[in-house]
């Protein structure tokens, strides 16, 4: 059977410049980048990594929102982009998404009401005004929210975490198989983020949706995931299973993304000295642009890192490292391999 979505060796790139005479430019956002959401067993994965890594990219080509440069993004092994009548239409029923601004989902002029009803009626979910009200009070309980106190309002009437579990019960009402979640938190008061992250889970465990979750953030990935991918300029650096890569990082730049995560000792630094020390020193530096794309930045950097890109290693049986330290006890994946087929055992929900 082949997978709800794919994403098989994706490559996008965006070009700027050239006009006026300018010099023309491309950026590499993603390269070589595959994965795949079973169709059969629902899975929580996370694509992690800091602004620039490719992430949102990689949730637009899911979503059909851009096309790649090369490779596929196949739903049910069909392009999205030759998708059309009830094969377009089941694949966004199938596929729904949550953005990081929940305000910009809304048109200011409509009651929040409409982003609700909306979905309802053009996918025909229901067949009279008091079968849509039930699902549509159903799918607000079920994020935590109380219908007579968000039903009628306007978008500025509520808060930024009311706005954002209003979007998550709309994709909710469509009963999707999948949801990918770009960043759903980051613009949500701190004190929301655990309830909203519970609601996310909630339907993954209660409802059996798969999930891919955007994020820079490592704390949060910690508390929902199942496995993680870790992106570097648009290319893959590590992937695994959360607890595993968490705890026993293998490539230097994952090392650095949790040595900054912020620690609860009053005057303790962020980062790891050694990591600090190298950041200074690399300052003036920029990515390399034949080797490995960390080679500027990292703190193992080898004289062949900053000419030859490493390939990913697998390391173990479940995780895999694009880094040469990891070349004489890992063995070589071919170009373009799916991680998340190789190193996630999906959970079925309880």
């Amino acid at each position: 059977m082949p997978a709800l979505l794919e994403a098989r060796r994706v490559r996008k790139v965006f070009h700027g410049g050239g006009a006026f005479g300018g010099a023309a430019t491309q950026t590499v956002a993603v390269d070589d980048f595959s994965m795949s959401v079973c169709a059969e067993t629902p899975s929580f994965v996370t694509v992690a990594g800091e602004s620039g890594s490719g992430k949102t990219t990689i949730a637009r080509l899911l979503l059909g929102l851009a096309p790649p440069t090369s490779g596929q993004v196949l739903y049910q092994g069909r392009d999205v982009h030759t998708l059309k009548g009830d094969g377009l239409r089941a694949y966004r029923k199938d596929v729904q998404a949550i953005f990081q601004d929940p305000f910009e989902v809304y048109n200011p002029f409509y009651k929040v009401d409409h982003i609700l009803t909306t979905p309802i009626r053009k996918f025909k979910l229901a067949d009279s005004k008091e079968h849509a009200r039930d699902l549509i009070v159903e799918a607000l309980e079920t994020v935590g929210l109380r219908p007579d106190e968000t039903l009628g309002r306007y978008p500025h009437q509520l808060s930024g975490g009311q706005r954002q579990r209003i979007t998550i019960a709309r994709a909710l009402l469509l009963k999707p198989r999948l949801i990918i979640a770009d960043e759903p938190v980051s613009m949500v008061d701190a004190s929301l983020r655990a309830t909203i992250l519970e609601s996310l889970h909630g339907l993954f465990s209660k409802f059996g949706i798969s999930f891919i979750y955007i994020t820079h953030d490592l704390t949060t990935a910690y508390q929902v995931t199942d496995s993680l991918v870790i992106l570097y300029h648009g290319f893959v650096a590590e992937a695994g299973p959360v607890e595993e890569l968490i705890k026993q990082p293998q490539h230097p730049y994952t090392r650095q993304l949790i040595s900054s995560i912020p620690v609860t000792e009053p005057g303790r630094g962020w980062l790891d000295e050694k990591v600090a020390q190298n950041e200074a020193e690399a300052s003036a530096a920029t990515d390399s642009e034949l080797g490995c794309r960390y080679a500027g930045r990292c703190v193992d950097v080898m004289p062949r890192c900053r000419s030859t890109m490493p390939a990913l290693y697998q390391t173990d049986s479940r995780r895999a490292c694009a880094c040469f330290l990891h070349e004489e006890s890992g063995v070589a994946l071919p170009q373009g391999e799916d991680l998340t087929r190789l190193f996630t055992t999906p959970t079925t929900p309880a």
